[in-house]
C-alpha cells in the first residue's frame, strides 16, 4: 500500500522526530537529500526565486508548485514548501492549499506578509497584514486542509519579530494555532528570543537557519535547537550557497586558464557515477537490455 507523503510527515511529527530539512530547488538535490538520510526536505521561496533568476516576491503560485512538485515526486520522503503569503486573500489561500495537496506536497507555511510581496522583504523590512487578516487566512487554509487531506500540515509563519519583537510574533503564531495550524515559524533576533520562543508559542516551532543573513540572526547547532524545544530546522539557503560558490570558483578558473582544478579526475568520475546512481540510470539500462537493446 502506498503511504501518502502527508501521512508520512504527520507520522514523523507525531513521533516527535526532529526534522532537519535542507532547502532544495531541483529534483536531483531532493534525491541527494534523501540519500543522505534526511527524513524530510524543504523547498523555499528564496531558492526558487534565485533559481529562476528573479526573486521570491515575483514568483507565482504555479512557478513555486511546479518546481516543488518536480522535486517532491523524485523522492519518497515528504516535502514542506514555502507558500508565501498564500498568494492572496483567504479565498486564494484555500486554492493554494488545494493545489499544493494535489501536487504531492506534505505541508506548507503561510506568512503574515502582504500580497503581492515586495522585493524590500529581502532587506528585512516587514510589510504585514493585520493580525485579524492573518488569522482568517490560516483559518481558511486549515478548513481546506480538513476537507482535502487532514494529514496535510499547515505552518503559521510570522515575520513580525524582525521589527516588533518576539511577543508580537508569538501572538500571531498563537492566533494561527487557534485557527488550526499544526506548527509555527518566526524569526528570533537574538539567542535569548530564540530560547524563549518555544515556551511562549502554543504549537511546536521550526527554526529557519538563515545562513548568510545580514541582519544578525543567530546560527545554532542542531543539538542547541533540539535542547531549546524546537521541532525542526529549515536550512533555507545552504544547498544554493554551496552550489553557487563551487560553480563560481570553477567558472572563474575555467575562464582564466582554460581548465579547472576544483576536482581531481578521480573525484569527477566518482561524482558522475553518484549522479547516475541517484537518477537510477542502471535500472534504465536493464529495461533497455531486456527490450530495445535485445532486438
Amino acid at each position: 500500500m502506498v503511504v501518502r507523503k502527508t501521512s508520512k510527515l504527520r507520522a514523523l511529527l507525531n513521533a516527535k522526530t526532529f526534522l532537519h530539512m535542507p532547502g532544495v530547488y531541483d529534483a536531483l538535490a531532493a534525491k541527494l537529500t534523501e540519500h543522505a538520510g534526511f527524513e524530510a526536505v524543504y523547498c523555499g521561496g528564496y531558492v526558487t526565486g534565485g533559481s529562476r533568476a528573479v526573486t521570491e516576491p515575483l514568483l507565482t503560485m504555479t512557478e513555486q508548485i511546479t518546481l516543488a512538485s518536480d522535486a517532491a515526486a523524485a523522492v519518497d520522503i515528504p516535502m514542506i514548501v514555502d507558500a508565501g503569503a498564500g498568494f492572496g486573500e483567504p479565498l486564494h489561500t484555500m486554492r493554494t492549499v488545494r493545489e499544493f495537496i494535489r501536487a504531492g506536497i506534505a505541508g506548507v507555511h503561510i506568512e503574515d506578509q502582504i500580497f503581492p510581496k515586495r522585493a524590500h522583504y529581502h532587506t528585512y523590512q516587514v510589510h504585514e497584514t493585520t493580525p485579524e487578516e492573518f488569522g482568517d487566512k490560516i483559518r481558511y487554509a486549515c478548513k481546506e486542509r480538513d476537507e482535502q487531506d487532514p494529514d496535510f500540515v499547515i505552518i503559521a509563519r510570522s515575520d513580525s519579530c524582525r521589527e516588533f519583537g518576539l511577543d508580537v510574533a508569538a501572538e500571531r503564531v498563537n492566533r494561527g494555532a487557534d485557527a488550526g495550524a499544526d506548527l509555527g515559524l518566526l524569526f528570533p533576533r537574538t539567542p535569548e528570543e530564540t530560547e524563549r520562543a518555544p515556551r511562549v508559542c502554543k504549537v511546536p516551532l521550526l527554526y529557519v537557519m538563515s545562513r548568510g543573513n545580514r541582519d544578525g540572526r543567530p546560527i545554532f547547532s542542531r543539538k542547541d535547537l533540539q535542547d531549546m524545544g524546537y521541532a525542526g530546522i529549515i536550512e533555507s539557503q545552504l544547498m544554493m550557497l554551496v552550489s553557487v560558490d563551487a560553480q563560481q570558483r570553477a567558472l572563474k578558473e575555467l575562464r582564466d586558464t582554460g581548465n579547472h582544478s576544483l576536482l581531481t579526475h578521480e573525484q569527477e568520475v566518482r561524482i558522475r557515477k553518484d549522479i547516475e546512481d541517484r537518477i537510477d540510470l542502471e535500472k534504465y539500462y536493464e529495461i533497455e537490455r531486456q527490450t530495445v537493446e535485445a532486438r
